[in-house]
Parts: structure tokens; C-alpha cells; sequence
């Protein structure tokens, strides 16, 4: 008859990867929205917030309390310009 002690190494394994799969997930989460939480439930005028942000601050999350806009603000698009496929 098998001790009880002997599942417990596979148990530990098994917890460990899922915490360090756990830890990673939030880690890479939480670094890619600069330290803010997740945004839901984005509609077209937030996506375009979004945008304008990205291009003013080169951050999806970042928001300036500068006055005027960076100079490549004026030549840099908010439309994507895709090439022709014949």
C-alpha cells in the first residue's frame, strides 16, 4: 500500500508551475499597461483616444500634461495606409 507522502511531490510541482504561470501572466499584464488596470468594454471614440495618445506620448496608456503637442504630432497619422495587393 503506497504512503500518502509520495503524491506529495507531483502536488508541489504542479502548484509551483501554475503560481509561476500565474506570476508571469500578471507580471506581462501589468507591464503592458503601464502599471494601470485593464481597460473593457472600448469603443470607437476610446480607440481613437487611444490612438491620439499613442502618437503624443508613445504609450497606449500614456497621457501628457504638456500644452502643445510634440512636433511629429503634425506630420504623424491617425489613418493607417496600407500598401496595394494587385
Amino acid at each position: 500500500m503506497p504512503a500518502p507522502f509520495e503524491a506529495f511531490i507531483p502536488f508541489v510541482l504542479i502548484t509551483t508551475m501554475f503560481g509561476v504561470a500565474n506570476l508571469g501572466y500578471h507580471y506581462v499584464h501589468h507591464s503592458r499597461n503601464d502599471g494601470k488596470p485593464p481597460r473593457y468594454g472600448i469603443d470607437n471614440w476610446e480607440r481613437a483616444l487611444i490612438d491620439r495618445d499613442l502618437r503624443m506620448t508613445g504609450s497606449h496608456r500614456g497621457q501628457g500634461d504638456e500644452i502643445n503637442a510634440p512636433e511629429a504630432f503634425k506630420t504623424n497619422s491617425f489613418y493607417r495606409i496600407y500598401k496595394r495587393i494587385l
